[in-house]
């Protein structure tokens, strides 16, 4: 690094939004995936992104979900200065696993730590929301909140902002299967119902509340019987093939639970341990091997730091 006090290098990592019953509130940090970003001073007032490497993204500031974030901070600052980006593309877009987040996320706090951090972590949040509307068309925030503040995060309101940050167990890892097909969010939006049954969301809200109770109190096998989405998954499970399969697959070989990361295509499981997550794996890789379809799997502790400066 040339100067530490003009330019910064960031890991913004890949995360997993939901976590089946809860919907655009709950997520968590993965620790073995994420971009790398680059944020620097430069003399020309404004936000310009450089360089972008692994994917085929605008660079234009405002059509970019990194710029947006960035302008959205921008135009609050008094500055003579302007900040330059570079994006290291690791998160395939439409994956499922945050790849609209990272950049969100990245741009702004890179931004606030050459400034010496005049926000806070809810006011970084806030303006990474403005970027991950554009990708999503919508504003939510339950990729950014775990990138931002590492673990499991509850945004509990997006306005206010209001982000709780919830135990992780420190037995917990997460395997995840990414089926090479892409799942833009604003489509598996659309296929949601507007209205969803009484009894269908009583059982939703006591899976969310006995999931935190869950994590609050390293029990595991609570959070197995937790990890159930009556509203969402009916839908957007027929956007992902062989989707019951693999979520079969997975408890089979010992898994908590599973479900669909994000808006998908991946589908991840938890597991107590990492034996455990690595079986389940072997088992999510068999069973998409007797397709057609290309896929990736990885396994990772949760991160509980979050984003991190390089």
């Amino acid at each position: 690094m040339s100067n530490a006090k003009n330019e910064i290098r960031l890991f913004a990592p890949a995360t997993v939004a939901n976590v089946s019953c809860g919907f655009d509130v709950l997520g968590f940090c993965l620790d073995s995936i994420g971009d790398e970003m680059v944020v620097r001073k430069t003399g020309k007032k404004g936000i310009f992104i450089t360089k972008i490497e692994g994917y085929d993204l605008p660079y234009v500031a405002s059509l970019n979900v990194a710029g947006v974030s960035a302008l959205a901070m921008y135009a609050t600052l008094d500055i003579d200065y302007g900040f330059e980006i570079e994006i290291y593309k690791r998160i395939k877009p439409g994956s499922g696993v945050g790849s609209s987040a990272a950049s969100a996320v990245g741009s702004v706090y890179g931004m606030n730590e050459l400034m010496g951090g005049p926000f806070n972590k809810v006011q970084l949040t806030t303006f990474a929301m403005k970027g991950e509307a554009l990708a999503s068309q919508c504003e939510h925030a339950d990729n950014l909140a775990p990138a931002i503040f590492g673990g499991f995060t509850l945004v509990k309101s997006v306005q206010p902002m209001d982000i709780l940050q919830i135990p992780s167990p420190s037995d917990v890892f997460a395997t995840i299967i990414h089926p090479q097909i892409e799942i833009k969010t604003a489509d598996s939006r659309a296929i949601l119902p507007k209205v969803v049954a009484l009894s269908d969301a009583i059982v939703q809200w006591a899976n969310v509340g006995s999931l935190v109770h869950a994590l609050h109190t390293s029990d595991y096998e609570l959070m197995r019987r937790s990890l159930k989405d009556v509203i969402v998954e009916p839908y957007r499970s027929k956007l992902i093939p062989f989707y019951h399969e693999v979520k079969d697959a997975a408890l089979q070989a010992g898994a908590l639970g599973a479900g669909i990361a994000g808006s998908g295509p991946s589908i991840f499981a938890l597991s107590k341990g990492k034996d455990t997550a690595l079986k389940v794996q072997d088992a999510m890789r068999a069973l998409y091997a007797t397709t057609a379809i290309p896929f990736e799997t990885y396994v990772s502790k949760i991160n509980t730091q979050g984003i991190k400066i390089l």
